[in-house]
């Protein structure tokens, strides 16, 4: 039986998106709120109250989680076995996975009684379609062995993207979606004319810190670095927390991480906002030059995420700077994760 309401709950490292969706995945209705110490606290007070109200309640709920290792390439019911191994995957996502499994066990005791499942979609999913060669390390095998491998992540937007793109542009088969927002990665999309979209390449890999500069985020690092740094006595879990949380926009301009406000401050001539915004610059236009070679040529290029769909300088200066590529169609598509997982989910479940 189809599900006619779908609660999506997307936990962050920082905040919570709730989304009641129908089947089709459009939005019935849709909240957020921020937390930093207590996330049960927060549900406590927060969704709790909707769930004793909701009537009718929902009929599924979904949880977004960001790491589904090799395993979880599809749509999941939330088993024990399933949140066990899902336990274990926690230290390649800590911001999120952690997170978003303590959502998961706060729920069961209040959906157990009306018998309402929980799934989880991941965002590792969309890129189990990477080749050997797209998704392996050049590391020794013994440490390829244990599942050390570029994963990529923001999967479920770039679905979203792809399939978008397929509806409003069916002469478009080679695609690059630019997810630009706190966190930010590329992806390569191949769309064949009797399929459905499939990843080919992306910039994010064994954990989300990989490739583009983000808001506090460092992107990728020469690994000599980072061996530099720790032979210096600097510890893991520093190095840890200042990749994560002050690096990146933040790091770079010494301001903040947010492209707004260094937008506003590089015009009144802030040398770190200018820096952040030039560095940001160049490893996109790198990236997206990357994504280009992995297809063998581009036919559009979507902007999403809160830089992709806002930015409009961004957008301008792209446009321009890769006008080599020549004729590229390109596009603003709003990030939707949600709805997709709604729609993902129905169809798995029925």
């Amino acid at each position: 039986m189809t599900p006619h309401s779908i609660l999506v709950v997307n936990t962050g490292s920082s905040s919570v998106k709730l989304a009641l969706c129908d089947a089709s995945g459009r939005r019935l209705w849709q909240q957020q709120s921020s937390w930093s110490q207590d996330l049960p606290a927060l549900l406590e007070t927060w969704l709790a109250p909707w769930l004793a109200e909701a009537s009718p309640p929902p009929e599924l709920v979904v949880h977004r989680l960001v790491h589904g290792g090799s395993r979880f390439i599809a749509p999941t019911p939330l088993t024990a076995e399933v949140l066990t191994e899902l336990a274990t995957l926690v230290p390649l996502a800590p911001l999120h996975n952690g997170p978003a499994l303590e959502a998961i066990q706060w729920l069961q005791g209040r959906l157990a009684p009306q018998d309402i499942q929980q799934w989880a979609c991941f965002d590792t999913a969309f890129h189990a379609s990477l080749g050997e060669a797209a998704s392996t390390y050049a590391i020794p095998a013994h440490w390829r062995q244990q599942g050390l491998r570029r994963y990529g992540f923001h999967g479920l937007n770039h679905q979203h993207v792809a399939e978008t793109v397929v509806a409003r542009e069916p002469a478009v088969h080679r695609l690059i979606s630019c997810h630009l927002g706190a966190g930010c990665s590329l992806c390569a999309i191949r769309i064949p004319p009797d399929g459905p979209p499939r990843s080919v390449d992306t910039t994010m890999g064994f954990t989300p810190l990989e490739g583009l500069v983000m808001a506090s985020r460092s992107g990728s690092v020469d690994p000599g670095l980072l061996l530099h740094l720790l032979r210096q006595g600097v510890s893991a879990s520093e190095l840890d927390d200042t990749l994560n949380h002050h690096s990146g926009l933040l790091g770079l301009s010494e301001l903040s991480g947010d492209m707004r406000e260094l937008r506003l401050r590089a015009a009144e001539q802030h040398a770190g906002a200018q820096l952040a915004i030039a560095v940001f610059r160049h490893r996109l236009l790198q990236g997206i030059g990357a994504m280009a070679a992995s297809l063998g040529g581009v036919d559009a290029i979507a902007l999403t995420g809160g830089i992709g769909e806002h930015d409009q300088a961004l957008a301008t200066e792209l446009e321009e700077a890769l006008g080599w590529l020549g004729d590229v169609r390109w596009l603003r598509v709003p990030a939707d994760e949600e709805g997709l997982m709604a729609r993902l989910c129905v169809a798995a479940a029925t």
